[in-house]
């Protein structure tokens, strides 16, 4: 090996050796003041913080941002980002409700229609950005608009599915045996969590051995610490940030489907706001905007820490929408600092 070589094999050693302590750092931190918001939560607020069930519903309202979170983060370990995950979820929904309704459908041909959707935007949108090097925002930009609008196209009037096939899975609960509660009337009532739940956890599990101990995932981070290193070493650059797009609008598609089961309706308003949540999730959950650097559990930890001090919020007697946005922001705020810290101490 010449002495090129192995200086650039080095220097990417090392920056593999910083992305993962990195990594872990932020993850940690996370975790942290995730506990510690809900310790305190259920210490000064009490009442339904002692009830598992609160946590449970925690995980029923958010499966599915937490689905699309997870592409959200792989997408911005390789430095890139995607905007268009809510209006994909938004024309799922619509496409799906449409099919089942109006078409007299089927709930397996109505989740491979979903998943088609998904993979549609990831592969075109992943093209543009790897292959023709248009700027990821743009490109997820127009994707976010192309969707919405076709959403509105497929049909302008929002409803409610009836289809009983899909009613019955909306209305399965799984039941969480020994996390129960007791209420006023003194009836033990079981706890439970939707379909949805499950199919996040497996997603979570799953992308976090995809990044641990794949070669995909390794090229992820490589490609998002230096992509000059990562093509020196041998990696296709081009390839990696396509199949990062496109693991994306995979699971924009599970994502969506998994909404559409949460709120069972078609609606040009679904999953408003849904790509900003999961960008935020991703960077409280300690993946960095400069690529490189994330964590899918730091991720799913991000969903849950955003969405608790909602639910902090509102327990306080705040419930106006515009405290709720503050405190979010606020910690948003508090993690972009915490991370331009590590960052500035990296260039150190």
């Amino acid at each position: 090996m010449s002495s090129s070589n192995k200086k650039s094999s080095s220097i990417s050693l090392n920056d593999k050796i910083k992305n993962m302590t990195e990594t872990n750092l932020l993850l940690t931190i996370t975790i942290v003041v995730f506990f510690l918001m809900y310790i305190g939560a259920m210490v000064f607020q009490g009442a339904g913080f002692l009830k598992p069930q609160t946590f449970f519903n925690i995980l029923n309202a958010n499966a599915a941002l937490i689905i699309l979170s997870c592409g959200l983060s792989i997408v911005m370990i390789t430095g890139g980002i995607d905007i268009s995950v809510g209006g994909v979820t938004a024309l799922i929904c619509m496409c799906s409700a449409v099919y089942l309704d109006y078409h007299d459908g089927n709930v397996f041909m109505a989740i491979i229609i979903s998943l088609a959707i998904g993979l549609a935007f990831g592969a075109f949108q992943g093209f543009l950005v790897a292959y023709l090097d248009i700027q990821p925002f743009i490109v997820t930009l127009a994707g976010m608009f192309f969707a919405r609008g076709m959403t509105t196209i497929v049909n302008t009037k929002p409803f409610n599915v009836a289809n009983e096939s899909f009613l019955a899975l909306k209305g399965t609960r799984i039941i969480v045996p020994g996390m129960g509660s007791v209420n006023k009337l003194g009836k033990y009532v079981n706890a439970y969590v939707e379909i949805g739940v499950i199919v996040a956890l497996i997603v979570v599990i799953v992308f976090f051995c995809i990044l641990r101990w794949t070669k995909l995932g390794r090229a992820f981070y490589a490609v998002g610490g230096n992509s000059q290193s990562a093509l020196m070493l041998g990696i296709n650059v081009k390839r990696t940030r396509f199949m990062a797009h496109l693991l994306c609008g995979l699971l924009a598609g599970i994502g969506g489907f998994v909404y559409f089961m949460h709120v069972g309706s078609g609606s040009a308003s679904n999953a408003s706001g849904a790509e900003m949540d999961a960008i935020a999730s991703s960077i409280i959950g300690g993946t960095m905007l400069t690529g490189g650097v994330g964590n899918i559990i730091g991720t799913f930890f991000g969903v849950l820490s955003l969405n608790t001090i909602q639910n902090i919020v509102s327990s306080a007697g705040l419930d106006q929408a515009w405290w709720t946005g503050i405190t979010r922001a606020a910690m948003l705020c508090l993690f972009l600092v915490i991370q331009s810290v590590i960052i500035a101490y990296k260039k150190k």
